[in-house]
């Protein structure tokens, strides 16, 4: 078996957690299998690390991408003056947004050229786990020049999205293995083949989930917004490396050449607007951090800060951002002290030149789900 080549992502390797690398040597050893990725965000998952990027030739593996295909972060730069914003307010407003959207679902679906039947009334909504809407605002600006040259204004209300298939990928993933197993395929068979057209369209549908749910946010609050930029950090894409086609699968890592990229940090903590160098890319196969990565695991993290806070407690942050999170379990698994710091993770992409930071955003207000 040809043997897989694994690059760390960091200023200092040794920080991984040595659960999380032992799971991406793991992951090395799959069939097809060329070039594995650990970026700075890197974190043990359900067997696969998460953070993390991996090609082959010739084979598809998805359980490398997971069961939320297509899950991402979408920013928006409302058409709201920040001056003119208030918090209390909108914690007001920011109701009946957890139940189905009374949109028009056969019409979106078609506009997203996908079948009226994968209507669903999950379309519209964020989720559980860590997804969120937060809504935000420029804390400083790295590269002014750059900044004005993409038409963005400080003074503005912004809003990042955070969501993905729901139980679409859920269900592809699902049907891959009832099929065929816990297994990789070659791309080009009838099953992988059958694989890649479910992932495609859980790709599309979680791009359009996250418009409607900035949509509904959007009118919760009176007012439109332009959309920067969408990117997904769970999928299989077409990726050549030193000129060879193959399949680039990516597991909680965020494409480097599909234009501007959000990091977010934890909901206590900023988020940054970053442009990826494109030279710089081939080291980490075209991907960069998607977050800030665990520090513990979601049990973990209910059993230690259970005991030392109270749910009220959690809901304001050290920079003064107010969380909406009704799930008295869930505020604890997603407490800021359960991720790390994304100061670091930055400062690790651009150690090794992989990115150019934009702007960094600072929380107002971050809504996972409240009682109807």
């Amino acid at each position: 078996m040809e043997r897989s080549d694994i690059k760390l992502i960091a200023r200092d390797p040794a920080q991984f957690d040595p659960q999380a690398v032992d799971q991406l040597r793991s992951s090395a050893r799959l069939a097809g299998i060329r070039h594995v990725v650990g970026l700075p965000d890197l974190h043990a998952g359900h067997g696969i690390a998460v953070g993390a990027a991996f090609w082959s030739p010739d084979h598809i593996h998805p359980p490398l991408v997971g069961s939320d295909i297509g899950c991402g972060m979408a920013l928006w730069q409302m058409d709201g003056a920040l001056r003119k914003f208030r918090l209390a307010h909108a914690e007001r407003r920011l109701r009946d947004l957890d139940g189905p959207w009374d949109g028009d679902q056969a019409a979106a679906l078609v506009r997203a050229d996908l079948p009226a039947s994968m209507a669903d009334p999950s379309l519209g909504t964020i989720g559980g786990g860590n997804h969120f809407v937060e809504l935000q605002r420029v804390e400083d600006i790295a590269d002014p020049a750059r900044f004005a040259e993409l038409d963005l204004d400080a003074d503005r209300l912004w809003m990042m999205v955070h969501s993905g298939s729901r139980g679409l990928g859920h269900a592809a993933l699902q049907g891959h293995i009832s099929r065929n197993g816990n297994v990789g395929l070659p791309a080009d068979s009838t099953s992988g083949q059958a694989y890649l057209q479910d992932h495609d369209r859980a790709m599309a549908w979680a791009v359009l989930n996250r418009q409607i749910i900035a949509d509904r946010f959007a009118e919760k609050l009176a007012m439109g917004g332009r959309r920067i930029l969408d990117i997904c950090h769970n999928s299989v894409t077409p990726h050549a490396v030193a000129g060879q086609a193959g399949w680039l699968h990516r597991k909680g890592a965020a494409p480097a050449d599909r234009g501007l990229v959000a990091i977010p940090g934890s909901r206590g903590d900023f988020s940054f607007l970053v442009e990826p160098v494109a030279a710089a890319g081939d080291r980490a196969l075209h991907s960069l951090a998607h977050g800030a990565g665990r520090r513990w695991s979601r049990s973990d993290a209910h059993a230690r800060l259970s005991r030392r806070f109270r749910a009220a407690e959690l809901e304001r942050t050290p920079l003064g951002s107010r969380v909406i999170c009704e799930d008295r379990r869930l505020i604890f698994e997603e407490a800021p002290q359960a991720y790390k710091d994304i100061t670091g993770v930055i400062a690790d992409l651009q150690h090794v030149g992989l990115i150019r930071v934009i702007a960094r955003l600072r929380p107002l207000l971050s809504y996972k789900v409240r009682s109807q």
